[in-house]
C-alpha cells in the first residue's frame, strides 16, 4: 500500500502533467464529462484520481467566485478513517497506518444573513468497481455519470445562479467525498462543521438527478423534516410528477444533516440498468431534465428567501421497518412508481424472476399468499421465503394479468 506522501506525489505528478486552465463559463455537459471520464478512473476515495477531481471542483467554485470554507483557508476539509472489517460497525475517524483520506471540498457564499443554506452532492464513486459493484465480470471503471457527476453539475451551475442573485441567506457547497463507503464526508462534515451551524437553514441533497424520465418523475425525500415543504414543493413545481417520501434517513448524505436536526431534501430521478455498473456514462443522461431540477431547486430557495428559519420535524425512519430476507427475485423495482404493486424496471439474466419469464414493466401484485401493493409488502412477502421454495407470482402485463412459477 502506499503510503500518504508517495500517494501525494503521485498525485502531483499525475495532477501536473494532465492540468489545463478551466475556463471561467463551462457547460454542465462539460462539467459531467470531466468528471465521469475514464482518465479519472471512477474517483474511488481516497485515490489520487479523486484528488483530481476534487481540485477540478475547487477550481470551478474559485472560478464562479466562492470563498474558501474548508480548513485553514482552503477549499478542502480532508478526514481519515479506517476502512470497516465488521459490515455493521461504525466508521473510525482516525490516523495512523492502513488509513485512507478522503476530501470534501467546499464553496460559500457570505451575504451576511442571519440563516445559511448548504448544498450538497457526493463526488466519488466505485473506481474499479470491487464492493458495492453489480458488475460481475472483473474490474472496470466505473465512471458514475448519474452517481454522482450529475449532483455535481447542477451543484455548481445552483452556486453560479446564486453567486449574485438571491441574497436573503448566505450558501455552502459542498462536494462530498466518501459517500459510497458510508456517507463519510457528510458524517464528517456534520460533526466538524466549517461553518456556524447555529445559522444552519436547511440542506439540500442531489445524488443521481441525471436520468429524468419522459414522464418528467422526480422523487423527493425528506419531505417530513419541516412543515413547509410539502406546500413550497407544490406550489413552486414547473411540471414535475412528484413522488414525495417524508423520511429524513435514507442512503444518501442529506441523512447526516438530518441527524443534526436539519431538514433535508434529497432529490433522485431512479435507478437504472448500468446503476454501480461501468456502463453508467456521461452521454447517456438528460441535460435538459438536470436544467429543469437545477431551475426547480432555485424556485424552492428562492421561494423561502425572505422567509424565517424552517422548524425542524423528525419523522418516521422507514429503514428500520424494513424486514429481512433470505432471497430475491433478480430484479431492479422502479422506485418512482407511484401505482400498486411493484414495478420491475430490470431483469437480471439466470436469476429467479428471469427463469419464470418476468419482464421490465411488468407490475407484481402477488407473490405466494401475500398481496403486493407497494415496495414495502413486496419485501415483506419476499421475506417469507428461503432458498429453494417454489411459489406463484401474478403480474400486470400490459393490462393483463399473468402468472408464473417462481423458484428461488
Amino acid at each position: 500500500m502506499l503510503g500518504k506522501c508517495s500517494i501525494l506525489l503521485l498525485f502531483f505528478l499525475v495532477f501536473g502533467s494532465c492540468k489545463k486552465e478551466i475556463p471561467k463559463t463551462v457547460s454542465l455537459e462539460e462539467d459531467v464529462a470531466f468528471l465521469a471520464s475514464d482518465s479519472l478512473k471512477g474517483r474511488e476515495t481516497g485515490t489520487p484520481e479523486e484528488l483530481i477531481a476534487a481540485d477540478y471542483i475547487r477550481t470551478r467554485m474559485e472560478n464562479i467566485g466562492l470563498q474558501p470554507k474548508g480548513n485553514a483557508g482552503t477549499y478542502f476539509q480532508t478526514f481519515t478513517f479506517k476502512p470497516k472489517t465488521d459490515p455493521h460497525s461504525e466508521v473510525q475517524f482516525v490516523n495512523g497506518d492502513s488509513t485512507i483520506t478522503g476530501t470534501n471540498v467546499i464553496g460559500y457564499i457570505d451575504n451576511k444573513a442571519d440563516k445559511t443554506v448548504i448544498i450538497g452532492a457526493h463526488y466519488d464513486h466505485l473506481g474499479m468497481g470491487g464492493e458495492g459493484s453489480l458488475y460481475a465480470e472483473g474490474e472496470a471503471i466505473h465512471n458514475g455519470a448519474d452517481d454522482n457527476a450529475s449532483g455535481v453539475g447542477i451543484l455548481l451551475r445552483l452556486a453560479q445562479k446564486l453567486r449574485d442573485t438571491l441574497t436573503g441567506s448566505n450558501y455552502t457547497f459542498i462536494a462530498f467525498s466518501g459517500e459510497e463507503m458510508g456517507l463519510l464526508g457528510s458524517n464528517y462534515f456534520s460533526k466538524n462543521p466549517t461553518i456556524d451551524f447555529t445559522k444552519a437553514n436547511y440542506m439540500i441533497n442531489m445524488d443521481m438527478v441525471g436520468r429524468l424520465r419522459a414522464n418528467k418523475t422526480l422523487s423527493i425525500s425528506g419531505t417530513g423534516t419541516a412543515p413547509v415543504w410539502g406546500q413550497v414543493l407544490n406550489a413552486t413545481n414547473p411540471g414535475f410528477k412528484l413522488v414525495l417520501n417524508a423520511s429524513g434517513v435514507g442512503p444518501s448524505d442529506h441523512t447526516s444533516f438530518y441527524l443534526q436536526n436539519i431538514p433535508a431534501l434529497h432529490f433522485f430521478t431512479g435507478q437504472h440498468k448500468d446503476y454501480h455498473k461501468p456502463s453508467d456514462d456521461s452521454e447517456k443522461l438528460n441535460y435538459e431534465g438536470m436544467e429543469m431540477i437545477g431551475d426547480y431547486i432555485l424556485k424552492i430557495i428562492a421561494e423561502l428567501d425572505d422567509a424565517s428559519k424552517l422548524s425542524f420535524r423528525t419523522t418516521k425512519n422507514e429503514s428500520e421497518d424494513v424486514p429481512r430476507f433470505k432471497v430475491a427475485l433478480g430484479v431492479m423495482p422502479d422506485y418512482l412508481f407511484d401505482g400498486k404493486g411493484m414495478r420491475i424496471d430490470g431483469v437480471t439474466e439466470g436469476r429467479p424472476a428471469a427463469r419464470a419469464g418476468l419482464l421490465k414493466g411488468d407490475v407484481v401484485i402477488q407473490l405466494g399468499d401475500s398481496t403486493v401493493v407497494d415496495m414495502m409488502s413486496y419485501m415483506r412477502a419476499l421475506s417469507a421465503f428461503e432458498e429453494g421454495d417454489t411459489t406463484e407470482v401474478r403480474v400486470h402485463r400490459n393490462g393483463e394479468q399473468k402468472k408464473a412459477t417462481i423458484t428461488f
